[in-house]
């Protein structure tokens, strides 16, 4: 077979364990997965009823366009609904964008670490990735602009930073957008945006007009507890998007996910809620920490990583055996950090319990 050269020795994403195979392998009745940034409090009980009450043919092609979720979405962000793209997660949205601009010859400029897809699509494309090392967790805003060039196709920011949660502030992005040149695509991913602190907060998507090569990535897998369902979303300039359109599948958001999502748009006194609820966890989070002496990053996402100055995996395998699955940090660029999904108020205990035991057995902390 004519394989691309650059997939080769290219390792496809690797999710963690599943509920089912840590209890097989531990014979543990209950797991608390907390590895992959869900919502520990679902979605709005709004959604249950939207979809009792479908009655469309599943014989039929979803809506290609999302009509109803576009116009719902266009309403609540206060946008035209041709500033719009609907993907099958932010994950296709990735590919997409990397498919219509890159390619050998052109080159991409991203933190490192950083959400792994812009890395691996920019490989599948054959295109140059340039990392800039993150800084105490945050981009290196300054680094990242020496790295561009007449071959740049696009910058990648991710804001909270998956895995650190760090948030870039307005003050520090705007003069990085007025930098960057005008024919390259900056990629502003927000999947975490709606778990950002109000006090820190700021309306993002009014760049857009003032920096016409700005897109905005964002999703209902996280707060809004919908990531079976696989929708995500890009906001942008109308030429943006119409240029991107033709690298997206036909018919890629299904009809019950379309459904799902623009049902839980509206229940925004549930995201608020969520929100509260993990600002509470996130605190009681930080007190652990600095009380037995852990390092972690504040953060402004639904998860917290800690560095326990040991091995990621054998950290992460000793919670495994107590029955709580998190992500290792090994994996993710920090080998001696573990990131833990902010649960609910029991399970947040377990875990600081857990955690508790291995210092006070010595096992793993020193």
């Amino acid at each position: 077979m004519k394989w691309k050269n650059q997939i080769l020795n290219l390792e496809p994403y690797k999710p963690g364990k599943t509920i089912d195979e840590v209890k097989k392998q531990y014979q543990l009745d209950t797991i608390v997965k907390l590895a992959s940034n869900e919502n520990p409090y679902g979605y709005s009980p709004k959604v249950d009823q939207a979809l009792r009450n479908f009655q469309a043919s599943f014989i039929l092609y979803p809506d290609g366009n999302a009509s109803n979720l576009r116009d719902t979405m266009a309403g609540h962000l206060k946008v035209d609904p041709r500033q719009l793209i609907f993907t099958n997660g932010t994950d296709e949205l990735i590919q997409i964008i990397s498919r219509a601009l890159l390619e050998p010859g052109k080159n991409t400029v991203m933190a490192n670490p950083t959400f792994s897809q812009y890395k691996h699509n920019a490989v599948i494309e054959g295109a140059e990735v340039r990392e800039v090392d993150l800084i105490n967790g945050e981009h290196d805003l300054r680094g990242m602009l020496s790295q561009i060039d007449a071959n740049t196709a696009i910058v990648w920011v991710c804001s909270p930073n998956n895995p650190t949660g760090t948030y870039i502030p307005k003050e520090a992005l705007q003069p990085f957008l007025e930098q960057v040149p005008n024919d390259v695509l900056v990629v502003l991913d927000e999947a975490y945006y709606e778990y950002v602190d109000k006090d820190v907060a700021y309306d993002s998507l009014a760049l857009i007009d003032q920096f016409p090569n700005l897109i905005i990535m964002r999703t209902f897998s996280k707060i809004y507890g919908l990531a079976s369902f696989r929708v995500g979303y890009g906001i942008s300039s109308i030429d943006n998007i119409q240029s991107i359109e033709p690298t997206r599948p036909p018919f890629n958001t299904n009809v019950l996910g379309q459904l799902a999502a623009s049902t839980a748009l509206l229940d925004q006194k549930f995201v608020e809620n969520c929100r509260s609820k993990n600002e509470v966890e996130k605190q009681k989070y930080y007190n652990f920490c600095q009380e037995n002496n852990l390092g972690y990053y504040p953060t402004q996402g639904n998860f917290i990583l800690i560095d326990f100055g040991l091995d990621g995996d054998s950290v992460s395998q000793f919670l495994l055996t107590k029955g709580i699955i998190v992500r290792s940090g090994k994996a993710l660029g920090f080998p001696t950090g573990v990131r833990i999904t902010l649960g609910l108020e029991e399970q947040n205990q377990q875990v600081r319990n857990a955690i508790k035991e291995c210092i006070e057995l010595n096992s793993f902390i020193k």
